[in-house]
């Protein structure tokens, strides 16, 4: 019910008006054939400029919605004025019929926001409070990503022709030059009049054909425009559409610690995996002075064993001694060698895993004030210092422009 009927408007006089110690407000509004149950939340009451009471004519915009502990139908209030108020916002209703039967509010249209924007374009007034709330949510949240500003009007008859202008620059920066992976359309609160710009037919268009997605943060909690029904995801407030944009810098500094400390301990397991390689391949090789000595002791056996025996078979065994004597130390030889070859070739596959063979070939290892080790070049920042560490010692180094980051294909 609340996406085919939403907002709503409705004119009629205050009857039953109560104020909680909650700060919400409860009334009916009825005429002569019928009464509506009205709930307006406290952050709604809040902004009202005059006083409302019983018997009093008004018109409310707000959202249809089910009171569950009753089934009653009730009108969540978000805008209440004075009768005779009313001609814009059945301006804006007619409008958002009209933009809603051209497909440019369906939900299988919006695009989800890219989960770490390489940059960010901005569509507001140079001189409005809301670009100076977007510009200190994203320094504190992102730094490192580059803002670029498209200005234009936000208020007024030229406001809306500007603000496509701006848009269409920025959709050009981002065709041309990959810039803006996410587009932030913001503006501060006001009246219905202030925002009008912002139900402007043209306007809403363009937004819809962005090649990015875009984010409007106009006005208020409780401030609706068309363009917030035609973007790809609507934010309560200026300061909201930055943050939604830009992901904390220290949730994605803690995962790259996590990724850094699980190659460390890959690399240590695979380490501590070939040196007890290398144990048990030296293991099976042995002393050969200890074999050497089994022969001998297996050679005095058989001497003794020729002495007991006849000439005949003394003469036998006597040539059976010699070729084995022959054989003997080039069998053992054999051995040896192979075994060396074996324990060559596990030290050389050790070796390859020594950290310092990569510094010698030409690289370093940068490390920050703390000893933290940096693996991107967006850990670092202008004018920070650093240490590289060489194959043979140190240097203090310093990083003097903005981080360049290349780009994976």
């Amino acid at each position: 019910m609340s996406a085919r009927f939403n907002p709503v408007a409705v004119r009629g006089e205050i009857s039953g008006f109560s104020r909680a110690a909650s700060g919400h407000c409860y009334f009916s509004l009825k005429d002569d054939t019928g009464q509506l149950r009205c709930a307006m939340f406290r952050r709604a009451a809040d902004q009202l400029q005059f006083a409302p009471r019983d018997g009093l004519l008004v018109e409310v915009r707000g959202k249809l919605d089910v009171y569950g502990a009753r089934g009653d139908l009730q009108l969540i209030v978000e805008n209440m004025q004075p009768a005779g108020q009313g001609a814009l916002f059945e301006q804006f209703l007619r409008l958002k019929a009209q933009l809603e039967a051209e497909g440019l509010f369906e939900e299988a249209r919006k695009r989800p926001l890219p989960p770490q924007p390489r940059s960010i374009a901005v569509v507001t007034s140079l001189g409005a409070a809301a670009l100076r709330d977007v510009i200190t949510a994203l320094k504190r949240r992102v730094p490192h990503i580059p803002v670029t500003i498209f200005p234009a009007a936000v208020q007024g008859a030229q406001a809306p022709a500007e603000l496509v202008l701006a848009l269409q620059a920025a959709y050009r920066r981002h065709v041309d030059s990959n810039e803006g992976d996410v587009l932030l359309l913001v503006r501060g609160g006001g009246s219905l009049e202030d925002l009008w710009a912002f139900n402007d037919p043209a306007l809403v268009r363009t937004i819809a054909a962005a090649p990015m997605p875009v984010v409007c943060g106009v006005g208020h909690e409780t401030d609706f425009t068309l363009a917030d029904f035609v973007a790809d995801l609507r934010a309560p407030t200026p300061t909201a559409a930055a943050e939604l944009c830009a992901p904390a810098r220290e949730q994605r500094l803690a995962e790259l610690t996590h990724l850094h400390e699980q190659l460390c301990d890959a690399t240590y397991r695979s380490i501590d995996q070939r040196g007890q390689r290398l144990d048990r391949l030296s293991q099976r090789l042995g002393r050969p002075s200890g074999r050497v000595h089994d022969s001998q002791q297996q050679l005095a056996r058989l001497q003794h064993a020729l002495q007991r025996s006849g000439s005949l078979m003394l003469q036998r065994q006597h040539n059976r001694l010699q070729v084995l004597e022959g054989r003997l130390p080039q069998a053992l030889q054999r051995s040896m060698e192979a075994q060396r070859q074996r324990l060559q070739r596990g030290q050389s596959s050790l070796a390859l895993l020594d950290p310092k063979l990569v510094l010698q070939r030409g690289y370093a290892f940068l490390t920050d004030e703390r000893g933290t080790a940096l693996t991107s070049a967006v850990q670092a920042r202008a004018g920070q210092a650093l240490r590289a560490t060489l194959s043979d010692g140190a240097l203090d180094v310093r990083v003097e422009g903005a981080p360049l980051v290349i780009e994976k294909p």
